[in-house]
């Protein structure tokens, strides 16, 4: 380690112990809000940027062409059902592909509690997805067999055994795997650690994340957006750190599926046991012919759209104990005349603070960052939806797509607000793009707002502050008051939820040890300061109706 590194870790333990002998215990926002900190780091602090290649055993297909792979477990509703993935057969690349037939190998899992028959079985469906270029010297592809199965009627915090396949063929069953259902939704009921991380990718600086985020053996990952990063591929292969930048000429934003193929197979050891959440980000978009996008994303992965009353890959709600967790897309309409906005408003209506008092939302871009970085690009997102939120308290917001961390103050409207959300960026999860570095208050870092909009974005909706310490100006000249910590460095964060009021939140460095804690802080929730609406609206045929 070099001496200016070594100075920055000392500076980051520094604060640490200054909050813990100022309070005499691990701060809390109870206590806030905070001055703001930011810790630099070395600009040539990258780690290994570089993707794992196609020649890494780690990425690579074992075992015969209609064994299970890839195999992953997501969450249902609530405790008493679980979501298994898988994928059987082969993909295919080239001019001339031929799609694998879906009703070729059954979709079944057998399962039982853990050292007890594996008497129960359940049937799910199949699909295979395609990624087509109508330009000459553009590849295609079509994927490998993808499986969905439900299982039901599971009891709560209990630990289950499952094989999957077609138990037809013995070559075709997986081996046998385990996970562990959600406790029971309750106000004293909460999983022991969520592990949060954004902007993944697949690099060496990935299986660092992922390795730290074992050593912490969570019981759930929430994967905030931005997942394998196929689309910085050519369909032949050919990778770079900036699409826009290398390839400029190609007639459409080509991806390399494989990519996907060898992330699945990398993330096999985690998600096969602990169970993995998923919003889409940026990346996903993977747009194809006839305006077709977000084709692996919503194949790939199963989601509980359907049993959240969603009916959408993009959005969609979940229990885990006593968390409500609302995951939002940032990529598709979300202005108040929209079916997700109707169906978030209807989600939080529904939710009961007295069985799950935590109300956590996630989605990709982050409408509170300080870095240069897409500062304010989801401004559109944040006018239509930030009231909302609001409104129902939600507790914590977790986001991407900046390539660094930063947890908020309580803040609403850009203006400190004990009642509003703590806002967590965590898009620091590793992937081959460049950290976030700048901050947009730092002089000369300011971006031209004209510059702020995204095509998949709403529009541009980022003007000038109109009151505030950044009154008439587009960025503020110091680091913002909502801005409590901030670091440019790739790692993973932890939520330990301990009671009704109260979560314990650590953000973990990849280049430190296991043990170590980059930030930490007390979650602390005030119900009897902020009170929360309580009315349910339901939504039928086209129309709202309040009850």
């Amino acid at each position: 380690m070099g001496l200016f590194p070594f100075a920055l870790l000392l500076l980051s333990s520094f604060f640490l112990l200054r909050f813990c002998s100022v309070y005499g215990r691990i701060p809390s926002t109870a206590e806030g809000p905070f001055k703001p900190v930011t810790i630099p780091l070395d600009k040539s602090f990258r780690g290994v940027a570089e993707d794992l290649p196609e020649t890494d055993p780690r990425v690579q297909k074992n075992g015969a062409q209609f064994q299970p792979e890839q195999i992953s477990v997501s969450l249902s509703v609530d405790y008493d059902s679980v979501w298994i993935s898988w994928i059987t057969g082969d993909f295919q690349i080239g001019d001339d592909i031929q799609p694998l037939d879906p009703e070729e190998v059954a979709s079944i899992v057998m399962y039982g509690k853990f050292s007890m028959p594996m008497d129960n079985q359940a049937e799910g469906y199949s699909l295979i997805y395609n990624q087509l270029y109508p330009f000459e010297g553009l590849r295609n592809y079509t994927s490998g067999i993808i499986h969905h199965v439900r299982l039901t009627g599971l009891e709560p915090d209990t630990l289950y055994q499952y094989q999957c396949g077609d138990p037809s063929v013995a070559e075709e069953m997986s081996d046998v795997y385990f996970f562990r259902t959600m406790p029971v939704s309750g106000p004293k009921s909460y999983p022991n650690r969520i592990a949060v991380v954004g902007d993944l990718g697949l690099t060496y600086n990935t299986t660092s994340t992922v390795n730290h985020i074992l050593s912490n053996h969570p019981d759930l990952v929430l994967l905030i957006g931005d997942v394998s990063y196929a689309n910085l591929y050519l369909t032949n292969g050919t990778g770079s750190d900036c699409y826009s930048c290398s390839f400029p000429e190609t007639p459409i934003h080509e991806t390399y599926q494989p990519r996907w193929d060898f992330w699945g197979r990398y993330m096999q050891p985690l998600v096969s046991e602990v169970p993995l959440m998923v919003v889409e980000g940026n990346h996903e978009i993977e747009p194809q012919a006839e305006n077709q996008t977000f084709a692996a994303y919503s194949s790939r992965f199963s989601f509980p759209s359907e049993e959240s009353n969603s009916y959408s890959t993009f959005y969609y709600s979940f229990n885990a104990g006593g968390i409500h967790f609302i995951m939002l897309g940032a990529y598709i309409s979300y202005d108040k005349s929209s079916d997700q906005y109707k169906w978030l408003e209807q989600d939080l209506a529904k939710v009961d603070r007295k069985v799950t008092p935590w109300l956590i939302a996630t989605w990709h871009p982050p409408w509170y960052s300080s870095y240069t970085a897409h500062y304010r690009e989801a401004e559109c997102m944040k006018m239509a939806m930030e009231d909302l939120l609001y409104k129902y308290k939600v507790d914590i917001v977790f986001n991407g797509h900046v390539h660094a961390y930063e947890r908020s103050n309580r803040v609403y409207d850009y203006t400190l607000d004990r009642c509003g959300p703590v806002y967590i960026t965590v898009g620091d999860g590793g992937n081959r793009e460049k950290m976030a570095i700048e901050h947009a208050d730092e002089p000369g870092n300011c971006p031209d707002p004209f510059s702020t909009p995204d095509e998949y974005m709403g529009g541009f909706c980022a003007f000038n502050f109109t009151s505030g310490p950044a009154e008439g100006k587009f960025c503020w000249d110091q680091q913002p008051d909502y801005s409590a910590y901030r670091e440019s460095s790739f790692g993973h964060g932890i939520l330990e939820v301990k009671n009704e009021t109260h979560a314990l939140w650590t953000w973990h460095r990849n280049q430190d040890s296991y043990k170590s804690v980059g930030d930490i802080i007390y979650i602390v929730r005030q119900p009897d300061i902020c009170l929360i609406e309580q009315k349910v609206h339901t939504y039928r045929h086209g129309k709202q109706e309040d009850m």
